[in-house]
C-alpha cells in the first residue's frame, strides 16, 4: 500500500493569515550573588548562564556546550555546584549565588583552590579553569580527603581540552589538605 502526501501539513497546507507573536514574560528575581543582594527583572525563559553574564558581566561563567555536559558554566548555587546552562535565571530566586568573580577576597586575596591552581599549574588556555574552580570549591568546602577515583568521579562533569587532568587533580588534592590542616 502506498502512502500518499497529505496536503494538511507542511509547506502544502492551508496558510493562517498570520502568526502569533509571542512577547516575552518577565519575572522579579532576588537573590544574593557573590555575597551581594540583587533584585532584577529577568525574562522567563532565560537561562542562569544568560542571566550571570549578560545582566552581571560576570565572565567567568562560560558559555561552553549549553548542554550541561562540559562545566564551563558551573556555579555555586546554595554550596553545590551547579550547570548554569541548565538552570533557569527564575529558579535563583532565593538563592546564594558565587561565580569564580566572588571566590576573590576584599583585600584581592585569592581563594585555597584558586592559589593551588596556579601552584600546580593546573591552567592552560583558562576556559574551563573558572568551571573546575568552582566544582573543586564544593569539594574542599567539605573537609573530606578523597582518593584519585573518587576524585575523578567528583569533577567528571567538567572537561578539559587541553590537559590530562593531573595538574588538576593535583591542585585540588593539594586545597584538601591545606583545608583539613586549617581546620586542625
Amino acid at each position: 500500500m502506498k502512502i500518499k502526501h497529505s496536503r494538511e501539513y507542511g509547506p502544502f497546507a492551508p496558510r493562517i493569515d498570520e502568526l502569533s507573536d509571542i512577547d516575552p514574560s518577565y519575572k522579579r528575581v532576588r537573590c544574593t550573588l557573590n555575597g551581594i543582594p540583587v533584585d532584577k527583572m529577568v525574562d522567563t525563559r532565560a537561562s542562569l548562564t544568560d542571566f550571570l553574564r549578560n545582566d552581571f558581566g560576570l565572565t567567568s561563567v562560560k558559555k561552553g556546550c549549553e548542554v550541561g555536559e562540559c562545566g564551563a558554566c558551573s556555579v555555586l548555587i546554595d554550596g553545590k555546584s551547579v550547570d548554569s546552562c541548565l538552570y533557569l535565571a527564575i529558579w535563583a530566586e532565593g538563592k546564594d549565588i558565587w561565580t569564580t568573580e566572588g571566590l576573590v577576597a576584599s583585600d584581592g586575596s585569592i581563594s585555597i583552590i584558586q592559589q593551588a591552581f596556579i601552584d600546580q599549574a593546573a591552567v592552560q588556555c583558562g576556559f574551563c579553569t573558572p568551571g573546575f574552580i568552582i566544582t573543586a570549591t564544593e569539594i574542599v568546602a567539605r573537609g573530606q580527603r578523597y582518593d584519585r577515583s573518587e576524585l575523578r568521579r567528583l569533577l567528571a562533569g567538567n572537561m578539559c581540552r587541553c590537559t590530562g587532568y593531573e595538574n588538576i587533580l593535583r591542585a585540588v588534592e593539594e586545597a584538601i589538605e591545606i583545608e583539613i590542616e586549617a581546620r586542625g
